[in-house]
């Protein structure tokens, strides 16, 4: 006669599936790291030392347990401490040639960040603040020549100041934002908003706007340049 094996856990005798333990012994300890975890026996905080963010799973916060869970302990995949610094010092300052080098660390929308004085930095306007100076005012932006910004590009001599229309201007001659023809919902062509603009006191604007299938208000923004104002 075949032998049953059953739960390791005293009194419970249901069937074994694994690590010792029955399903429902095993699931608490997937979920929680102990087979006798019920609602009752919760952590109000993080077990590790110097974090106080409420429990989650496995006496863990959803950082630490997020952690644990893609790299096997709670504190996987954290950046040394100090290394971002070392990098942007000993890589990125010292770099003087004209390749992208690209943010290895931590980033926001795809921009290089780091904690510099308590504070989330970018890493393209510390790198600049180094290379060419304090910003001329506090709306200028640290602009990128090579238009990888958005992919952590770092390198110094790609860095410059600018103010937020040059930047946006750049972003378009770079193919980063969509605009005229290339966005989906537009309604005409290059050649059509010129020959709008030289309508321009010759017709009224409600007739221009039904040659061109559009309204009246589309028309005055187009002489007006509030609408594709970067089409000479």
């Amino acid at each position: 006669m075949a032998v049953i094996r059953v739960c390791s856990i005293p009194s419970c005798g249901n069937p074994l599936l694994a690590k010792s333990f029955c399903r429902l012994h095993y699931k608490r300890w997937l979920a929680h790291g102990d087979p006798t975890f019920t609602k009752f026996h919760r952590f109000s905080s993080c077990v590790l030392k110097g974090c106080s963010k409420p429990a989650k799973a496995r006496g863990l916060c959803g950082a630490h347990h997020e952690r644990w869970r893609r790299h096997g302990s709670p504190y996987g995949g954290r950046t040394p401490k100090g290394e971002p610094e070392r990098y942007l010092r000993e890589n990125i300052l010292t770099y003087d040639g004209d390749d992208c080098i690209f943010w290895p660390f931590a980033d926001l929308d795809g921009y290089g960040r780091m904690m510099q004085d308590g504070k989330c930095r970018r890493v393209s306007r510390i790198v600049c603040e180094e290379v060419n100076g304090p910003p001329p005012t506090d709306d200028h932006e640290a602009a990128h020549s090579c238009g990888n910004g958005d992919l952590g590009c770092a390198t110094k001599g790609h860095l410059s100041w600018k103010t937020p229309t040059e930047n946006t201007m750049d972003k378009f001659l770079h193919g980063r934002i969509a605009r005229g023809t290339a966005l989906p919902q537009s309604k005409l062509t290059e050649v059509q908003v010129r020959q709008i603009r030289a309508l321009c006191g010759r017709l009224f604007n409600r007739e221009i706007a039904e040659r061109f299938g559009i309204n009246e208000t589309t028309v005055r923004q187009i002489h007006k340049r509030e609408r594709w104002a970067w089409l000479e």
